[in-house]
């Protein structure tokens, strides 16, 4: 959410932002709501102190009369208040679901474009892997090894269920246990967080899930949602609670289940484990002080985190900048880094790194005072650390070996009792 004098001031660039990022907003509708909603708010103000004044006067007039009058005038007022009253919670109503759809300004760095296809290469990294003999892709591998299982996982859990299998279930645990280690080595200053992935409309609406994304989300029976990262619960741990500049940045390594319905994909990697339903993520979160300085740096930090998960992997990968059409809504810019499949012959999506300026942090009211003793709402920032099973493609298609074996590869072998190949003969 957008600060309404900001709104007000910057008409144009809400205007371009809209533009930019394909998204249909008319900032005339906001600011049309927005002076009736002042207008309605200085009227009911005016009349409630009009009412105030007469309720004090009317003990101290003798004339029955003259009471008369005025009882007969309070009920005028009365009515006309609770008429306005009435107009004000529909103009609210309209008010807020505008402002909750106002887009953010986007960095003058992101590119034009309309969708993920429009997406700018900013850096590559690794070798491409050469084979000398026919690929497979992740899904033949791992059924004749027995590392998964997708026809009983869509038995018991329906279109895109799974179930992982022996070393298959191994590489996974192997995954985050490489994951935690990395953190807790070279960035201790991340504190780790296991948390809920059940969470309320409040959570969502504030990191700006809601209410755009409300298709691809599952909802409980009580009105709860499951969230698609851990990024939700994270930001709402910090709803309403005012930070120590001194503490800023805060920096958080969170995890847990995370859920997608997929809703616009249903024809897109029915198979397999890129698309799937349910699945496991670490994910990055920083809470900084108000500054776009600030911001950018913390932003190259988290995308060279995620980096170095994948160059420990030894995976391929290439960083793409999103173009104005591949932001969310309240993202201000965003890298994907995209992992090399083989049996795809290109790259796929394995991270997300995002920053918001204040957009979040103003929907949750998340703020630190700052030096001069002013209040001001926090940036948020987040990326994928890894997410699993995924992740899990790139590395048994990556290393497939021409006897049907997959290598494990050497920074994961610890976690697998020192196993160097899954299948060898």
């Amino acid at each position: 959410m957008l600060d309404i004098k900001f709104i007000r001031e910057n008409k144009d660039l809400i205007t371009e932002a809209a533009r930019k990022k394909r998204i249909k907003f008319n900032v005339d509708d906001l600011l049309k709501a927005d002076d009736k909603r002042k207008e309605l708010l200085a009227e009911i103000e005016k009349k409630r102190a009009n009412q105030n004044e007469v309720s004090q006067r009317i003990p101290q007039i003798q004339d029955d009369s003259a009471k008369k009058e005025l009882f007969s005038q309070m009920k005028i007022l009365k009515d006309e208040l609770q008429k306005e009253e009435e107009e004000l919670k529909e103009i609210m109503k309209t008010w807020q679901i505008l402002m909750l759809s106002v887009p953010n300004v986007p960095d003058v760095s992101v590119p034009e474009g309309d969708t993920d296809a429009d997406n700018k290469e900013v850096k590559v990294w690794g070798e491409i892997p050469k084979f000398d003999f026919q690929v497979k892709d992740h899904i033949e591998i791992m059924e004749r090894l027995d590392l998964a299982d997708f026809e009983t996982g869509a038995k018991v859990a329906g279109f895109r269920g799974y179930f992982l299998k022996n070393e298959g279930a191994e590489l996974e645990f192997a995954v985050w246990q490489l994951a935690i280690d990395l953190f807790r080595s070279k960035h201790p200053e991340y504190s780790m967080m296991l948390v809920p992935s059940l969470v309320r409309r409040e959570a969502l609406l504030g990191t700006g899930f809601l209410p755009q994304g409300e298709d691809d989300l599952y909802k409980t029976q009580d009105a709860d949602y499951l969230a698609g990262t851990a990024e939700v619960a994270t930001m709402g741990y910090f709803a309403d609670k005012i930070l120590d500049k001194k503490d800023l940045p805060k920096k958080v390594l969170a995890f847990s289940p995370a859920f997608r319905r997929e809703a616009g994909s249903y024809s897109k990697d029915v198979k397999g484990l890129y698309r799937v339903h349910e699945f496991m993520k670490f994910e990055q979160v920083i809470l900084c002080e108000a500054s776009h300085e600030e911001s950018v740096k913390n932003h190259e930090e988290l995308l060279a985190n995620s980096e170095d998960i994948l160059q420990t992997l030894e995976l391929p990968y290439h960083v793409v900048v999103n173009c104005g059409g591949d932001l969310g809504i309240g993202q201000v810019k965003k890298y994907d880094i995209e992992t090399w499949m083989p049996s795809k012959n290109k790259y796929g999506e394995t991270h997300s790194c995002s920053y918001f300026h204040d957009f979040q942090c103003r929907r949750l009211n998340i703020r630190y005072k700052d030096t001069d003793g002013k209040m001001k709402f926090t940036h948020s920032l987040n990326n994928t650390a890894v997410a699993t099973p995924r992740i899990l493609i790139q590395i048994i298609e990556n290393n497939q070996q021409a006897d049907g074996s997959v290598k494990v590869p050497k920074a994961l072998q610890k976690y697998m009792g020192g196993k160097e190949f899954i299948g060898k003969k």
